[in-house]
């Protein structure tokens, strides 16, 4: 396994524009979120647990799927990058008048 890399400014701009953007468009999932997250803000998987306060072995089953996280967790890692919790249609056709024909 190839040892991590800490990104460039200009790599970790561009990271941070295209999670922006997935966010937007409603497309952003755990937990592969929480990986681009953290690597958006150019931190390996020790210094983003420091960071959050939350064990490097919950980081690394959270990234992997294997985690189960609280809501308070996520928030937490939202936070990080100026996100908050909420709903998001399955998709922007769906609307809400539908669902409950």
């Amino acid at each position: 396994m190839p040892r991590w890399k800490k990104p460039t400014k200009e790599e970790t701009r561009e990271l941070r524009r295209r999670l922006a953007e997935r966010a937007a468009a409603g497309d952003l999932r755990l937990p592969q979120a929480v990986s681009e997250i953290r690597r958006a803000l150019g931190l390996n998987q020790k210094q983003f647990s420091e960071l959050t306060g939350i064990t490097r072995r919950q980081v690394a089953e959270i990234e992997t799927g294997k985690a189960n996280p609280t809501v308070d967790t996520v928030a937490k890692i939202g936070r990080l990058f100026g996100f908050t919790l909420g709903f998001v249609p399955k998709s922007r056709l769906d609307s809400p008048a539908e669902d409950h024909k």
